[in-house]
């Protein structure tokens, strides 16, 4: 779990009042990033016992027009919420599990990051979504079929338990 910074400060800091509802869901944004609106319902009515589900909403939105959390959206998701806000990071999403990593910012020969042509724009940002397998995704199970070209195959003429 992350630590969780001075939350009070950090409301004080975006001129933002500081309320019960807004130290609670602030706190689970930092102990959960990028998680759904519905989660962090969740987790602020464990810290309050009770907070509608149109006071999250406010609060987040409070939140992120402040600046103190970002709000991100990757294409088929519903809106994600992340403490990691002035750095320009961007994300890697599990097309199988749905899990989403930081990653920082792009390094060396980026030129997909630069405008050719900004349509009139003062461009102060670009938005990457890195889209794959997680780890675990991506590994295989322990009871799946093995390829049939793997050497430890069962039906492989190379495999120990082959029939000669």
């Amino acid at each position: 779990m992350p630590v969780s910074p001075d939350l009070e400060h950090l409301l004080r800091d975006a001129s933002l009042r500081v309320t019960p509802p807004r130290r609670a869901v602030l706190a689970a944004v930092y102990e959960h990033p990028h998680a759904t609106t519905e989660a962090l319902l969740a987790r602020t009515r464990e810290r309050l016992g009770s907070v509608s589900h149109q006071a999250v909403y406010d609060v987040l939105r409070a939140l992120t027009d402040a600046g103190v959390v970002r709000r991100i959206q990757p294409a088929g998701s519903v809106a994600l919420y992340e403490a990691r806000v002035g750095d320009n990071h961007h994300h890697a999403l599990c097309r199988s599990c749905g899990v989403v990593g930081d990653v920082d910012c792009a390094v060396g020969h980026t030129p997909c990051l630069t405008a050719s042509d900004s349509a009139g724009f003062v461009i102060d940002e670009a938005e990457v979504v890195y889209w794959g397998r997680c780890s675990a995704c991506a590994a295989p199970s322990p009871t799946s079929p093995t390829s049939p070209t793997s050497p430890t195959s069962p039906t492989s003429p190379t495999s120990p338990d082959s029939p000669t």
